[in-house]
């Protein structure tokens, strides 16, 4: 009987000694969310490596014409040259900052303008109409309207990337304020809360991220578009660049101009990613 109680103490005399610290739990889901992130970024890294890998070997054994499809390294090679002298970061910045103007004028429209018709109902049934009909309309079928109207200039090409990014944004603010939990509401206003109040810190933050939706693909679209509308008339920009190349069968040059809108379309998703993650913080993973 000693024996047993002898042992049952040093057991419990173990239990005390080791707790469990309260940190270990929040310290072990970081550690875990820190190799999920790894885990997911090696993947896409080796996914991009075989397709350059691929893109060079090709070429090279004859699987397809090199003349159309120079290898990459090729390619890398034209696009330090393009670096180096300078042409690359003239064309990369102007479309960035026609990119750019016409995302800030597209938030600053479609945001407030979403609010406003998601929480009013007024709002709504007086401007849905319109918008029923100029949302199905393609912004490149309307890219001669904006060149007549606007002429060849800067204009017209920021006009037409302001347009494309409109929708996304408008309708995914629409979708996000209409889609808050009714019960969070009924439970606000059940504690006082005023209309204003209750648009601030319920409304609001509950349609982030279906906003932020929104702004990613609006971030895509600029790119998209963007490259169409500096094939009209524009003197300097990467859709200029890559059209000019075509035209003067430089194509390795073309490429270059390819990759660089590409890089610039993934670091900008990339960011807005981040700029998600630091506004809906509040948010539980699934899995957590």
């Amino acid at each position: 009987m000693a024996i047993v109680d002898e042992a049952r103490t040093g057991a419990e005399t173990r239990l005390a000694v080791t707790p469990r610290s309260p940190a270990a739990i929040p310290r072990r889901g970081r550690l875990l969310a820190a190799r999920r992130i790894s885990a997911g970024i090696s993947r896409r890294v080796v996914g991009i490596l075989v397709l350059l890998a691929a893109w060079e070997v090709l070429p090279r054994v004859g699987a397809v014409d090199r003349v159309f499809l120079p290898p990459f390294s090729e390619v890398a090679d034209e696009w330090v040259v393009l670096l180096r002298g300078g042409d690359l970061w003239e064309h990369t910045s102007a479309s960035l900052t026609r990119a750019a103007s016409g995302f800030a004028l597209a938030i600053l429209i479609a945001l407030p303008l979403g609010l406003l018709i998601g929480w009013f109902r007024l709002v709504d049934q007086f401007l849905n109409p319109v918008l029923e009909v100029f949302r199905n309309t393609a912004p490149l079928a309307l890219l001669p309207v904006f060149v007549l109207i606007f002429g060849l200039g800067e204009t017209s090409k920021i006009a037409i990337i302001v347009y494309a990014c409109v929708w996304p944004l408008l309708l995914n603010t629409i979708s996000g304020v209409r889609g808050v939990d009714p019960l969070l509401v009924k439970s606000a206003r059940s504690m006082g809360l005023s209309s204003l109040r209750l648009f601030q810190k319920v409304i609001l933050p509950a349609a982030v991220p279906t906003i932020f939706t929104g702004i990613r693909l609006a971030g895509a679209y600029a790119i998209l578009v963007l490259v169409a509308a500096e094939l009209v008339g524009a003197k300097a920009g990467l859709g200029y660049l890559i059209n000019y190349a075509q035209s003067n069968f430089a194509i390795p040059e073309m490429y270059a101009g390819i990759i660089t809108i590409s890089a610039i379309g993934l670091i900008i998703n990339q960011g807005l990613l981040a700029l998600e993650r630091r506004f809906t913080r509040w948010r539980v993973a699934p899995n957590a």
